[in-house]
């Protein structure tokens, strides 16, 4: 399933500089003090994401993992997953192409994951695009309580209510559309929620943070949104707060994303480039690009 990512052309206005408080300049400091700090401990620890992913986006997002500096497993066979899980230090179950079996292996690695105290990061792909889709997604919500959730804000809603109003897995609505279905599902699962689009939106313990760091051309490559979510999984493993992990995550991706467009012709050198962004990503890239407010 072909999965266009979540960053929208038509919004790209909301990329411009917010105003800055004093209170404003510290948090960012701070932040950005806390983004690096995981970097450095994802390029010196390289910890094992364990990806149950779809088969468009697996090279994407292998490759973005091990740019940041951590070592991705692609493994959805239910005989073995049980085992892979045990040696992970996070769980990333993405749903873009789901089957039973795979279904299967959902569960039964999330099992283990809970058991075993890992954080596991959900990608709802596509909720709200049909019955059967709508109905795994809500069920992993619900019986693995993940720590992260990433979707767009149309996910971000059906996960929410039920609500079908998506195109494919495409959003048909903004992030701020799904603000209260973010703290609702964040309440229900005691962890992050983040509803992607031109401005991340991250709900946690009845705070929220936006992250207004990206780039429109990040939605004319496939496989972005899940690149985030498997980047998340990497952030998760070595950070055990669901909310600082979830934030850090989206904007390293979003600063990535910024400098991979600049000079790309097109979004071909622009995946290239950005796979080199987050493996050349430098503490004065964070500390000078990172757009973020937190409340």
């Amino acid at each position: 399933m072909s999965r266009r990512p979540i960053r929208r052309p038509l919004r790209r206005c909301a990329r411009h500089a917010i105003p800055a408080t004093i209170a404003d300049m510290e948090n960012r400091q701070d932040r950005a003090d806390a983004i690096w700090a995981d970097v450095q401990r994802i390029r010196a620890e390289a910890p094992l994401v364990h990806n149950i992913t779809n088969y468009v986006v697996m090279n994407v997002t292998a490759n973005a993992l091990l740019a940041l500096g951590a070592s991705p497993v692609m493994a959805h066979a239910e005989e073995e997953v049980a085992e892979m899980t045990a040696i992970a230090r996070s769980l990333v179950i993405n749903i873009g192409t789901l089957s039973a079996p795979w279904i299967a292996a959902m569960f039964r690695a999330g099992g283990v994951a809970r058991r075993n105290g890992l954080p596991i990061i959900l990608d709802p792909v596509g909720a709200g695009a049909t019955t059967f889709r709508t109905a795994t997604a809500r069920r992993l919500l619900d019986e693995l309580s993940p720590a992260i959730v990433r979707g767009n804000a149309s996910e971000i809603r059906a996960l929410s209510s039920g609500e079908r109003a998506t195109r494919g897995v495409d959003s048909a609505h903004a992030p701020e559309d799904a603000a209260a279905a973010a703290g609702a599902l964040a309440a229900r699962t005691r962890g992050a929620v983040v509803a992607s689009g031109a401005v991340d939106l991250i709900s946690s313990g009845g705070a929220v943070a936006s992250v207004f760091n990206g780039h429109p051309m990040m939605a004319k490559v496939t496989g972005m949104g899940c690149a985030a979510s498997a980047l998340a999984g990497a952030f998760a493993a070595v950070n055990p707060s669901a909310r600082d992990a979830a934030v850090n995550a989206m904007a390293a991706m979003g600063i990535a994303g910024e400098l991979a467009a600049d000079g790309a012709p097109g979004p071909g050198t622009f995946l290239t480039r950005f796979l080199d962004a987050l493996y050349l990503l430098s503490e004065s890239d964070v500390r000078g690009r990172l757009k973020v407010r937190e409340a």
